[in-house]
C-alpha cells in the first residue's frame, strides 16, 4: 500500500502530539515511536491505551493490536497489557513497554503498510482496487 505526502505528515503530527501527551506513558510512545513498522502506522489513544491504525481518517482501524497500562497510575506505566484487535482479544502482559510493542509487532496484520490518507471505508475500497 502507498500513502501520500498528507498522510505521512498527519501520522507524524500524532506521533508528536503523543510524545507530549499525559494520557499515555511516554516510555510506551517512545517505544512504539522507535519500531519503524509502528511509527508509519497512525496512532491514537483512548482509556490511556496506545492503538495504531492503517488509516488517517477517525473512526480508525481496528485491525491491529493495542498496548494499555495493567494499572493507570499518574504516569500510566507498565507493566503493560496487550489485546487486540478486538477487545475480547487477549494476547498477554508485558513488563516493559519494548516487549509490549515486540507483541505487537509480531501480530501485525500482512497487509499493515503505511497509514493510508483517508477513513477505514476509503482503505478498505482502496485496497478492494488493488486486489
Amino acid at each position: 500500500m502507498t500513502t501520500n505526502a498528507p498522510g505521512t505528515d498527519m501520522v507524524e503530527a500524532a506521533w508528536h502530539e503523543l510524545l507530549s501527551s499525559d494520557q499515555v506513558s511516554l516510555e510506551l510512545v517512545a517505544a512504539a515511536y522507535a519500531e519503524q513498522q509502528l511509527r508509519q502506522l497512525f496512532p491514537w489513544i483512548g482509556m490511556w491505551e496506545l492503538h495504531f491504525s492503517r488509516c488517517t481518517g477517525s473512526r480508525w482501524t481496528w485491525d491491529v493490536p493495542y498496548i494499555g497500562p495493567t494499572a493507570a497510575g499518574p504516569d500510566h506505566t507498565g507493566p503493560y497489557y496487550v489485546e487486540g484487535p478486538s477487545r475480547t482479544q487477549k494476547i498477554g502482559r508485558a513488563d516493559t513497554a519494548q516487549e509490549a510493542v515486540a507483541m505487537v509487532v509480531e501480530r501485525l496484520p500482512s497487509n499493515c503498510g503505511p497509514a493510508f490518507n483517508g477513513t477505514p471505508e476509503e482503505l478498505a475500497e482502496h485496497e478492494r482496487r488493488q486486489r
